[in-house]
């Protein structure tokens, strides 16, 4: 068995209060949920109106599977709209 983790990092340029970003984040965050059955948290960054931390966890009995299945997320992620991924990194545990 093996757990995937993706950390993203994202900007949220349009975001004028943390209103504003919750909105977007919490659309990708949904979206993520639906389109790849993966599990979504905001995990840093809570009080900053334009800067976000999402992780994304997968858990697979191969590795491999994990591992692509987790950067077709960073890859769909980043073209979403309203945020602006900086970096990610992905971990199997």
């Amino acid at each position: 068995m093996t757990i995937g983790v993706l950390e993203m990092d994202f900007l949220v340029p349009g975001s004028r209060s943390l209103k504003d970003k919750r909105r977007v984040i919490k659309s990708l965050k949904d979206t993520l949920r639906a389109r790849f059955n993966c599990s979504v948290a905001e995990t840093e960054f809570q009080d900053l109106w334009q800067r976000a931390r999402i992780v994304a966890c997968v858990v697979s009995a191969e590795g491999r599977f994990a591992n692509e299945q987790l950067n077709e997320i960073a890859r769909f992620a980043s073209n979403k709209a309203g945020a602006e991924m900086i970096e990610y990194r992905i971990e199997m545990l």
